[in-house]
Formats: C-alpha cells, structure tokens, sequence
C-alpha cells in the first residue's frame, strides 16, 4: 500500500503535470470506484481545472476550479500512470482523466481504492480524523513522546494508526523500527526517553531518503520516470525475510501482528 514517501512523490510529480490543465474528457470502468453515478461524475468533472494537488496522510486531493475535490486513496494495490497512452489497455484502468493537453491520467488498481468526488467541507471533515503529518513542525520530539506515551498496545500498531500519525504503514513502521534498535511489538507506552527519541528521528530519516529515493513502489508515473521504486532495492528490514541483515548478519525474521506483516532483525531489535 502506498504510504507517506510514494503519496508525496506522487504529488510533486502531479503538481507540475497538472495544474492549470483542463479535464476534457473522464472514462469510468468500475463505477464502485467513485461515489456518485457515473454520468454525474463525467458530466461535473468536465471542463474543470485542477488548481493543485495537495496530499494528506495517504490521500491525494485535487483541488478543482468549481472548490470540489477528488479525494483519492489508493488502499492496497492501487497505483497512478501518466501519458498519452496508458502501460496497459486502457480497460485495465478504473477511472481515465484525459486533459487538454493530450495527456491523461490513470487510475489502475482501485479495487480496494477510490476516487470520490466530494466538496471542500467534507475534505476537511474527513481529513480531521487524521492524525499529524510526520514531518509537521508542531510535532516536536516533546509532542511524539507524548502521543507515543498515551497509546497502548504494540508499538507497530501505533506507527499504523492513521489517528496517530498520518502516512505510515507496514513498510516504513518496520524500517522506522529497524533504524531506532526497537522491536516493532515493544510496548508503545513502556518506552523510554532513549527509544522515543530513537524513533523520532529514525522516522524522519526513515521517510525522507524512502521519498528522494521515490519510494519502494514499482509502477513509474510517466514513461521516463526513472525515480519511482528506487527504495525498494534500500530497504533494510521490510520484505526480506530470511535475508542476512546488513548490520550484523542474522537473517530477517518475518512474523504477523493483527493481521499485519512484520519484519525485524532478531539481533539488532531484541524483544525485551
């Protein structure tokens, strides 16, 4: 599932595709992916402009001109592509925005997914539900410990919780476990100042280079994307089961927790 790093990547790239173009033309394939009948939806996106596209935790928002949105969540397997011709057959995708550039973008995988297109109170009554972005200034590594010291249960549930933090999932949970020496199912209120602080900063360095580095998602955005996936080959802990760890060797242990995959090094992330 695409996370903070491949969400923002998204949006840098977009912002420069799309703003001050004009939809001219929408194909919906899949109407369960949007959230109105699909002769509604064509007919009140034609002819709008995205301002600019905005991106909160996991979601993107496209602000059009009429102060609508498209509010899109990718969910588990969801990914974007750009151009006058899309990868795959364009019956592959659920939704198509074609623009007055020639150009169009498309939605492949929602089948979890969505693209709703809803009004300016509703995108922020949804978004209030979010917790902070990781790298809000207001999340100081005073506010972290406290959020982290009123949660309980286990320490990867808390980074997943979207009421906790905005943006974080499987992947970057255990990679931001691996670099602060904490295993992923330590108790997030038992913490102590040495490990908070370990994962605050191990979260900024976790989620930036993963975002300069385009993220671990392999689908590229355009035809000459040479950045996207380019963490995938970085990770240090996260679907490498059984593989040595970089650090001191131990190979990759892979378990579940509440149905969620979890990787660590035995060695370097002891359990307490």
């Amino acid at each position: 599932m695409p996370e903070y790093p491949e969400m923002e990547h998204y949006r840098s790239q977009l912002s420069s595709l799309l703003c001050g173009q004009k939809i001219s033309s929408v194909v919906v394939n899949r109407a369960a992916s949007i959230n109105e009948p699909v002769e509604a939806f064509a007919e009140a996106l034609k002819d709008r402009t995205v301002l600019f596209v905005e991106r909160r935790g996991k979601h993107l928002l496209f602000h059009l001109d009429d102060g609508h949105r498209l509010l899109l969540h990718l969910m588990l397997g969801g990914w974007l592509a750009y151009g006058e011709e899309g990868p795959e057959p364009d019956s592959r995708f659920q939704v198509i925005l074609t623009f007055g550039n020639g150009s169009s973008l498309y939605f492949g995988g929602l089948r979890l997914g969505y693209l709703h297109r809803i009004t300016a109170k509703v995108a922020l009554e949804l978004m209030k539900e979010l917790g902070p972005e990781p790298f809000d200034p207001r999340l100081t590594l005073e506010a972290f410990r406290k959020r982290l010291g009123s949660k309980r249960g286990k320490l990867k549930t808390t980074l997943t919780d979207q009421r906790f933090l905005a943006g974080i999932g499987n992947c970057y949970s255990d990679e931001i476990c691996f670099v602060a020496r904490v295993h992923p199912a330590a108790a997030t209120n038992r913490l102590d100042e040495a490990a908070s602080e370990r994962l605050y900063h191990a979260m900024h360095k976790v989620l930036q280079d993963a975002k300069e580095a385009g993220g671990y998602m392999e689908h590229p955005l355009t035809s000459d994307d040479q950045l996207t996936g380019g963490y995938n080959e970085r990770c240090y802990v996260y679907d490498r089961k059984d593989e040595p760890c970089d650090e001191c060797g131990t190979p990759i242990r892979f378990e579940t927790m509440s149905g969620r995959k979890m990787f660590f090094c035995p060695n370097c992330q002891p359990e307490d």
